[in-house]
């Protein structure tokens, strides 16, 4: 664990000396209740839950353990000060007094992220370059010579929140966003992000007991996704690099027992049938790629066909279409037809299913059956809407 240094002559209150560490898992708008199931699941008390992350006191074999397991989070941040700063000059001062050293390898790589919201910085890039400062300054003192720094993010992160006069600077265990699992190589047009994807298979249920339906599937996230829910596969078994591992007090040896455990979740037991379509031929190229990058191809069945004309088991389970939205992929008069043809299919051929529909709020009508569930999602700066339609054999009495 990070302890402070006790020839330090900072405040004794600026720096975590808790045992348990204060855990942050962000995560994108809206996402947060999707991420508390997850670390509750995992047998954590969750501190407090705000709009874009969840917090918890854990360790560092706890915080080891979520970085590998948490699908709807992007970030994991620990915790290192909190300050009370008015303005870049305090916050260099107080900075350059934290023992860096003792988290920061002396040949490291240092990158600076932040959200602050504070009248006197115009620039949030002049605050994460005055904390640059602070940290290479310190480590120059202690050392004799700076680490290197720089916007790669592929090492050891710092993130600075400021608002106002508190100013709280954490480590970033994940490093590049969790959301990064290594498998999508072959993007196809205006992809469902990662987390997303598992935060809407949570929202249906989707646990891998019934056959699951992805038409338009695109580059295969939400097929990808589904087959790592139903095989209890841990995403952050995909990659390789964390922010973790490039901090003086990473253990190797309790990283590599954290992945045997997380190895050891792993069902046997094969799914239920997950069958992915599009009647792009390259977007199922693409799709059957990453599945093989994700070690998952074996478990989804790829289709190149009209999404109204691909295989339907004899066994209902759920279909998710994700449409397209028009702002991002076309013009919105050219689309609506489609959603009327996803209505028309989902009415007369799906009886008995679970219907799932995930598109802008614009087209959310444009389906034409009505909704059983409207749930509000934010996916690249458009407010989407995942709605889902009980669809009845025969008729409904």
């Amino acid at each position: 664990m990070i302890q402070d240094s006790s020839t330090d002559t900072q405040d004794e209150t600026e720096v975590d000396h808790d045992p348990l560490r204060l855990l942050r898992a962000t995560c994108a708008p809206g996402l947060s209740g999707y991420l508390a199931g997850e670390i509750t699941s995992l047998g954590y008390d969750i501190t407090s839950k705000d709009h874009t992350g969840v917090e918890i006191k854990g360790t560092m074999g706890d915080a080891m353990r979520l970085i590998l397991r948490l699908r709807t989070a992007y970030h994991l941040l620990q915790r290192f000060a909190d300050l009370k700063v008015s303005d870049a000059d305090e916050m260099y001062e107080a900075a350059v007094r934290l023992p860096w050293e003792r988290v920061i390898p002396h040949d490291g790589y240092i990158s600076v992220v932040s959200h602050i919201q504070n009248d006197t910085i115009r620039n949030t890039m002049f605050a994460n370059v005055r904390l640059k400062d602070a940290i290479v300054d310190r480590m120059q003192s202690v050392h004799g010579h700076r680490p290197d720094a720089g916007s790669n993010g592929d090492r050891t992160v710092i993130h600075l929140f400021w608002q106002n006069d508190f100013c709280r600077i954490s480590l970033d265990l994940a490093g590049q966003k969790l959301s990064d699992r290594s498998y999508r190589r072959l993007p196809s047009k205006a992809p469902m992000r990662e987390t997303i994807a598992a935060a809407v298979l949570d929202q249906m249920g989707y646990d891998g007991t019934r056959p699951l339906l992805v038409p338009m599937c695109g580059s295969g996230t939400i097929a990808i996704e589904a087959a790592l829910i139903a095989t209890g596969r841990a995403p952050g078994l995909l990659r390789s690099n964390f922010g973790i591992k490039h901090l003086c007090n990473f253990d190797e040896s309790a990283w590599k027992q954290a992945r045997a455990a997380a190895k050891k979740e792993k069902r046997a037991d094969k799914p239920a049938p997950i069958i992915a379509s599009d009647n792009d031929p390259r977007a199922v190229s693409a799709a059957k790629k990453n599945a093989v990058t994700a070690g998952v191809d074996h478990l989804i069945t790829f289709e190149v066909c009209d999404f109204a004309e691909g295989t339907l088991p004899e066994e209902p389970g759920s279909i998710i279409l994700h449409g397209e939205y028009g702002e991002r992929l076309g013009v919105d008069e050219e689309l609506e037809p489609t959603y009327n043809r996803i209505g028309d299919y989902l009415k007369q051929s799906c009886g008995g299913w679970d219907g799932w529909v995930f598109t802008s709020r614009e087209f959310a009508g444009a389906v034409g059956l009505k909704t059983a569930e409207r749930i509000t999602f934010q996916h690249g700066g458009i407010e989407c809407r995942l709605l889902k339609f009980d669809l009845y054999t025969g008729t409904r009495t």
